[in-house]
């Protein structure tokens, strides 16, 4: 039985996923879902598409009515849904950088976090009274 749920589970995170990721960024045949983006604007539904969180929630929602056996499970297993999705879409995401801290460059320190002060801020410093 929980073999199950939880085959379920994953079915429907990866049918949210690909849905999800459909109309949020492929073209589709015949560039129908670039055209399907461009008619939505920059209304509700245009915003809605630009943002693959957003979208995973609302395509989250009828899979966890379809597949979820009373309201609690429903309502536990929306976010579930949307949650694996968006965690699909940051594993598989090319685009996204693999660090999570960006780095400052400068001509004298190549990648530092916050490069030092030169002479004369840290003369600027030293003159500040304490």
């Amino acid at each position: 039985m929980v073999a199950t749920h939880f085959y379920w589970l994953l079915v429907g995170i990866l049918v949210v996923w690909r849905i999800t990721h459909l109309f949020y960024g492929e073209d589709g045949p015949g560039n129908v879902l670039v055209k399907l983006r461009r008619a939505a604007g920059n209304g509700f539904w245009g915003s809605l598409l630009d943002c693959f969180y957003c979208l995973s929630l609302w395509i989250a929602a009828p899979f966890a009515y379809w597949l979820g056996e009373g309201w609690k499970h429903r309502l536990l297993l929306w976010p579930a849904l949307s949650a694996g999705a968006t965690l699909l879409e940051r594993l598989t995401d090319r685009d996204r950088s693999s660090s999570s801290v960006e780095y400052l460059e400068d001509e004298e320190n190549d990648n530092v976090l916050r490069p030092e002060p030169n002479a004369a801020e840290k003369d600027d410093l030293r003159s500040v009274p304490k």
